[in-house]
């Protein structure tokens, strides 16, 4: 009896007298709007974040205006649009009062009967409704804020983390109601009332975080490349030499990754036991850890070897920029062949073979005529062949090439053994020029000095520019200068085509002979689209002679297709022009290499702009010329150490110059040379 009594005891306090308190409480919280407003006065004196402060907004409204609070999302960069306090108060206001709400609802759930459901949905409806209307009406504010603030909706990531917790509280209580058997209707509700706000809240996913979360091709390849860092390291602390069992195997570790590693470069490359070498090796590198006491020596080893790193990375970037400039200046084997076979074969002709046919075309200023100045056989029979290809009518057009003495039998071999089709041309050798010398050519004289010498190659003198490029043997050849005395060279010519030996031609070019350069001497494309390309680039504006008769930004042309009205070259005694400057240019404050310094000086003010499909450059040394460009241009250009006769030249760009070659020729065969 006793136990029964005990029972219905408990019974009577687990069971009914909550529902009659509860029951009693909420007709309280309805009816008395003296409690309404005890519980608006606990929401806006509610504490959050450490902060206890009053929201002056709530107590001007009922319990069932509370305005749902503007969703604004703040990137990193955003510094205008940060929000003030009463908009924090009034968003830690919205989450209070729904935190109350929803805890008052679940317990409601557990204990009352469906008309005391109903009676808790009102309640929840007197809130949220509101909310809902508020919020329908301020999404335009809210969305023009965002933009304006924020621009494309860029997403915080504190507020990403921020907006993650919420979801999985609200996922969390949405789970305890449903276990507490909530309603259908009061279900219908939240899934609307949360469909609208993820609507509202239009957030775009942060895609430098995708991209940072895209794998590397290479990721493993640099953990094993870490992983034997990290081993070097070890092994050369003490605390790593005084244990050989850890030294034996740490040492062999290295030589399974190295031998996983060899010469890959992706992780597509590695063998298929490269993983399980990595965890190998990354569980000994953990038992290495454990053996090191010392931070401080693990640090200093690793700063020591991070500048002895960057120490050999500057010595191969040297050995880099030697070697290639090395490449680009030396004779390959087969090139160096070709000459010597073909000068053999030269003089065992007989003196009635060594002449050319229709000399009488060589002066005639109404054909088309091309100035050639090579030492390359093979480059200068490329020039000819694409030339003539492309010719509308090849026997009106005429190529002079000037070549050096070392040169000028094989030249000659070579075009007489393959002559041009119907196309005229001449072979002259620069030593029979008896008017250029020291006398006449300042050039000519400053070449031939012991301190021009000096200067360009011995590289252990003070005074000695430490530029590789400077060193280049071309500067001190003639035949790089002979294009400013192209009238002394054709004086019964009006105009010339020059043409550098590492282009190729793919249109017709006779157009350029009736092109009116205006009173202009020069014909050329500029280069001027990179600042690089401008005339500070090559002059010393530094020196007042050039600082007040040129301009810095001045645009910069190119040579390699120029054509030449030498009747206005004569008029404006541009040869006289060029010796002046190469005179005050003598101890090279002015310009210190090359051609095209002194031809922008000499050419200033003199030079016709031609369209740029005429001449497409950077074939010799930038992969990624534009191909549109490529095929519509007239000539394009090698220029660069990456010719296309060299093993080094860019391989796409190759085929344009080789398909002028014919490889199976009897004197290429016999030196070897292969496309």
């Amino acid at each position: 009896m006793v136990v029964r009594n005990l029972v219905l005891v408990l019974l009577f306090v687990t069971v009914v007298a909550p529902i009659v308190l509860y029951t009693d409480r909420l007709g309280t919280f309805k009816t008395s709007s003296s409690s309404r407003d005890e519980f608006v006065e606990d929401v806006t004196t509610v504490t959050l974040n450490g902060h206890n402060e009053r929201l002056n907004v709530l107590p001007q409204e009922s319990a069932t205006t509370v305005k749902e609070p503007i969703r604004i999302v703040y990137s990193d960069t955003s510094t205008k649009s940060l929000p003030n306090p009463d908009d924090l108060d009034l968003q830690d206001t919205h989450i209070a009062v729904s935190g109350q709400v929803e805890s008052r609802s679940t317990r409601v759930l557990s204990t009352t009967d469906e008309e005391e459901q109903d009676q808790r949905t009102n309640l929840i409806r007197e809130v949220t409704d509101p909310l809902e209307e508020e919020n329908d009406s301020n999404e335009h504010d809210t969305d023009t804020t965002t933009h304006k603030d924020i621009g494309e909706d860029t997403i915080d990531a504190d507020d990403q983390a921020d907006q993650s917790s919420d979801n999985a509280s609200q996922n969390t209580q949405d789970m305890e109601i449903k276990h507490e058997q909530q309603s259908t209707k009061h279900e219908q509700q939240t899934t609307q009332t949360s469909s609208k706000v993820r609507k509202k809240e239009r957030i775009k996913p942060d895609t430098s975080i995708q991209n940072d979360q895209t794998p590397m091709p290479d990721a493993r390849v640099r953990q094993l490349k870490d992983q034997i860092i990290r081993a070097k390291v070890y092994l050369s602390l003490p605390a790593t030499r005084n244990n050989p069992h850890f030294t034996r195997e740490l040492r062999g570790r290295m030589k399974e990754v190295q031998r996983v590693l060899g010469d890959v470069r992706k992780d597509s490359e590695l063998p298929r036991n490269a993983y399980d070498k990595l965890k190998a090796m990354e569980q000994t590198l953990a038992k290495g850890k454990q053996l090191q006491d010392d931070c401080a020596s693990v640090v200093k080893k690793l700063r020591a070897m991070l500048h002895s790193t960057e120490e050999q990375l500057r010595v191969h970037k040297k050995q880099t920029i030697f070697l290639t400039q090395l490449t680009a200046k030396t004779i390959p084997k087969g090139l160096h062949c070709l000459p010597l076979r073909l000068t053999t074969e030269y003089y065992t002709l007989n003196s009635s073979q060594h002449d050319f046919p229709n000399q009488e075309k060589l002066e005639d200023p109404q054909l088309y005529h091309y100035a050639l100045f090579s030492d390359n056989v093979l480059a200068a029979a490329v020039v000819v062949n694409s030339t003539i290809t492309y010719a509308k009518d090849p026997s009106k057009h005429v190529f002079h090439i000037v070549t050096d003495r070392l040169n000028y039998a094989a030249m000659r071999m070579w075009f007489l053994a393959n002559p041009p089709g119907k196309a005229s041309i001449q072979v002259q050798n620069i030593e029979e020029f008896t008017w250029l010398n020291a006398s006449y050519s300042p050039v000519l004289k400053q070449l031939g000095s012991q301190s021009m010498i000096d200067y360009y190659f011995r590289a252990h003198r003070a005074n000695s520019d430490s530029n590789l490029k400077y060193r280049n043997p071309k500067y001190l050849s003639i035949l790089n200068h002979l294009r400013f005395y192209l009238p002394e060279i054709f004086p019964k010519l009006n105009k010339v085509l020059f043409l550098d030996d590492d282009i190729v031609v793919k249109k017709d070019l006779t157009a350029l002979w009736s092109l009116d350069l205006k009173g202009n001497v020069n014909g050329a494309v500029e280069t001027c689209g990179e600042s690089f390309h401008r005339f500070d680039r090559y002059l010393n504006f530094s020196n007042p002679l050039i600082s007040k008769n040129f301009d810095p930004h001045a645009c910069g042309w190119a040579y390699g297709m120029n054509i030449f009205d030498l009747d206005q070259w004569k008029r404006q005694n541009i040869t006289g022009v060029y010796h002046r400057w190469q005179k005050l240019n003598q101890d090279r404050q002015l310009w210190k290499l090359g051609t095209l310094p002194p031809g922008l000086i000499t050419f200033w003010k003199r030079t016709y702009p031609l369209h740029r499909s005429w001449h497409v450059l950077g074939l010799g040394y930038n992969p990624n010329v534009n191909q549109k460009e490529i095929e519509r241009a007239a000539v394009i250009h090698y220029n660069g150490n990456m010719k296309p006769w060299l093993e080094i030249s860019i391989p796409k760009y190759r085929n344009y110059w080789t398909r002028y070659v014919d490889y199976d020729h009897l004197y290429l065969r016999e030196c070897n040379i292969n496309p």
